[in-house]
């Protein structure tokens, strides 16, 4: 296990590289926020919620694409990269936006979705349009039709073929993902100077990054015989030189949900360093830490830390609960599937593509707010950044009458005004329609009625935040299965650093227990610094430590000086 003041040197504030501190937020801004009544949240909208962001304790906001786009996958088809689209606003909104958040402490990274484009990006139609154009070349085409042709989709179920016949093109194109996505072709020069371009442009507008989408893909050479390609790292690497040179302290932050031992190289090239990646997605985590919450069981969290790969200097977990994404359990096993599904997905119209969930955390957890506390300290207490979806601050529901994913990207509930605040227009004209019924109403469930109330889920989650921020060990320390006799239910484990070492147990069943942590090494103090309402105080230290049901306590056994 580390132990605190072993062989790594002090942290200069000064230097203390920003993402490892991070809290980040995801945004939809078309369900955010509308400022002129059109139905669709915009920039504008965005920007005045700020404030909503930064007394929740948010340092990084995370948009998701806001380029002009058919918008037939949620904005993820992209026709213009330089560009903002116009329902969410202007280019001049967006640099408002970027200097207002950094007014409040909080840093912009946007998506950069370059896998494909949108079939309606004028780079495509002009590759149909001439074979001798320049552009036929961003693309990957075959005269013949591939052999491959119905293997490899992403999205089975709602897609049956990854090469798609062209008829103005007389060819066969590429689409990883729907018929209307192209794939660029990474194997083009061309292609990857353009790109390097729109990240110089995004970076001169003032983000701090970028969360790169569907990362695997993009590396992946695919051809009409070689599906999957060979995967050139050599693309990660131009990236990240070209962003260190344009701005020294903006990040990559990678969704690749790759084998665990294929994680190292998306953060490095094998010298120690994290010289690809800043950040990846905890994949190998994520799913784990449902199945433990399912089977109100520690083992499988425990065993992902004993298990998880050493990452370089400077490479980061950001961790999550529920994304923009489906709940993706595809790396357990069938049987462990169906456990997850049978605790927080039973019905089929709760499920997505045979392999994850489309629903939001607080309706899987039964609404039950000792369990929505346990999932929130048990993720920002992992080693890792912690990233959270708009609306889980105040237990935000689904709408399971909508399509797919839609389910749970219905608007932000401001308050109890029609359409929750959202929007001024008619009901019938918004991007989605809001939750106005039941629980998760947004007569009942609000950002405004929360905000006033101390015992709300929105202020106890502003509470963790600012303890979280005042924990480095989290962003920066080493982690520790803690191995002594526990309760089968009980999650311990530990984080040292040269600032000090912290204990996390969090007890994941809905029965009282008993931990005993004496003799614990490395232990110069013992003061609690987080709990659920109802621990009682640590008056014998580490020893004889109660948990209630759903309980977790976050203790400080050690602090040090370095500064």
């Amino acid at each position: 296990m580390p132990q605190p003041g072993d062989a790594r040197a002090p942290v200069d504030p000064a230097t203390r590289r920003w993402y490892r501190q991070a809290v980040v937020y995801c945004v939809d801004v078309d369900t955010f926020a509308d400022s002129d009544g059109d139905g669709w949240g915009d920039l504008v909208g965005l920007t005045s919620r700020l404030p909503h962001l930064a007394r929740l304790g948010i340092t990084c906001l995370w948009l998701n694409p806001i380029h002009p786009t058919p918008n037939r996958d949620n904005g993820y088809d992209i026709a213009d990269y330089y560009a903002i689209d116009p329902r969410l606003g202007s280019l001049g909104d967006f640099v408002d936006l970027v200097h207002a958040a950094s007014d409040h402490g909080i840093r912009i990274i946007i998506d950069l979705v370059v896998n494909h484009t949108s079939d309606q990006h004028p780079w495509f139609r002009a590759a149909c349009s001439d074979r001798d154009s320049p552009y036929r070349d961003w693309y990957i085409w075959s005269d013949s039709e591939p052999s491959n042709r119905h293997q490899g989709m992403v999205f089975p179920g709602e897609q049956d073929e990854t090469w798609t016949w062209q008829e103005q093109a007389q060819a066969w194109y590429y689409h990883r993902f729907y018929n209307f996505q192209p794939d660029l072709n990474w194997a083009n020069p061309h292609v990857r100077a353009e790109i390097n371009r729109v990240i110089g442009v995004w970076l001169q507008l003032g983000v701090a990054g970028f969360r790169v989408d569907a990362a695997p893909f993009v590396l992946e050479l695919v051809s009409a015989t070689a599906d999957p390609g060979p995967i050139d790292f050599g693309i990660l690497d131009g990236w990240r030189q070209h962003l260190q040179w344009r701005a020294g302290d903006a990040v990559l932050l990678g969704e690749a949900n790759v084998d665990p031992e294929q994680v190292p190289r998306y953060f490095g090239s094998g010298n120690g360093m994290a010289d690809r990646m800043h950040l990846l997605f905890d994949f190998v985590l994520n799913p784990q830490l449902m199945l433990a919450l399912a089977r109100q069981d520690a083992e499988p969290v425990a065993n992902t830390l004993r298990e998880a790969p050493t990452l370089p200097d400077g490479a980061q977990w950001a961790t999550f609960l529920r994304n923009h994404d489906e709940l993706d359990l595809s790396r357990l096993s069938a049987d462990q599937r169906a456990e997850v599904f049978a605790a927080f997905g039973p019905r089929e119209s709760m499920q997505l593509y045979g392999r994850g969930l489309r629903r939001r955390l607080a309706p899987m957890l039964g609404n039950d707010r000792r369990r929505l506390e346990l999932a929130y300290s048990l993720q920002f207490s992992m080693p890792g950044t912690p990233v959270l979806r708009y609306g889980e601050e105040i237990g935000m529901g689904d709408d399971l009458s909508l399509p797919g994913r839609d389910a749970f990207r219905t608007p932000m509930q401001w308050d109890d005004t029609p359409n929750a605040g959202f929007s001024a227009a008619p009901a019938g004209d918004l991007v989605r329609p809001v939750i106005d019924r039941g629980e998760y109403g947004f007569a009942t469930l609000n950002v405004t009625r929360q905000r006033s109330d101390p015992a709300s889920l929105q202020s106890w989650l502003a509470r963790l935040i600012s303890v979280r921020r005042e924990c480095p060990e989290i962003g920066d320390g080493r982690v520790g299965v803690i191995d002594v006799p526990l309760p089968r239910s009980v999650v311990a484990h530990r984080l040292d650093d040269v600032s000090g070492s912290l204990v996390f147990l969090h007890n994941l069943a809905d029965t009282r227990v008993q931990v005993d942590l004496e003799g614990l090494g490395g232990v110069d103090r013992v003061e609690q610094l987080f709990c659920s309402t109802d621990c009682p105080p640590l008056d014998a230290g580490l020893s004889r430590i109660e948990l209630p049901g759903y309980g977790y306590r976050w203790i400080r056994v050690a602090e040090h000086d370095v500064w």
